[in-house]
């Protein structure tokens, strides 16, 4: 988060502040950072991944999706998933997961392959749903992802990974 913003207090957690000048987002526990994200102010989140530091806290989320991949619940399936990340100002920061052979591999921008399923959502709302703080078919009901391709594949997504529960 932005040097200076201060969140609430995360109880168990030690964290007072989050400074993302100074934090390294991989030594974050995945429930310790559920827990941040949720008692942090929906203005605050959103002001946070529209600053300076929005593309590393991107990068260590789809990072992660590789280490919280459960190949069990994927079983053979096989699927590429477009992430479109929105911002101020019509950015947009492109991601890619394929699953396939029981892995889950992350790419930092689009290819030239065509996805099976592609979802757009602002990067608050990825953090929410990242985080376990927001379920993906809520979202996609009140109009805050927009997904386009396999919408089956869309439903079951976030099984895939192991969330926290904050």
């Amino acid at each position: 988060m932005v040097t200076g913003d201060r969140s609430a207090h995360v109880p168990g957690t030690g964290l007072d502040t989050l400074d993302l000048g100074t934090l390294d987002l991989g030594s974050v526990e995945p429930a310790e950072f559920a827990r941040i994200v949720k008692a942090t102010p929906a203005r605050q989140t959103a002001r946070i991944m529209a600053g300076p530091h929005r593309r590393r806290v991107l990068d260590e989320l789809f990072r992660r999706m590789e280490t919280l991949f459960r190949p069990d619940a994927a079983g053979d399936r096989e699927a590429l998933v477009r992430w479109r990340i929105t911002g101020e100002g019509g950015a947009v920061d492109t991601y890619e997961t394929h699953i396939a052979h029981r892995r889950c591999v992350v790419t930092a921008h689009a290819t030239d392959r065509t996805p099976r399923l592609t979802l757009t959502m602002a990067a608050p709302e990825l953090l929410r749903l990242a985080s376990g703080n927001a379920s993906g078919p809520a979202l996609y009901l009140v109009r805050r992802l927009k997904a386009q391709g396999d919408l089956r594949l869309a439903g079951g997504l976030m099984h895939y990974f192991d969330l926290p529960r904050p």
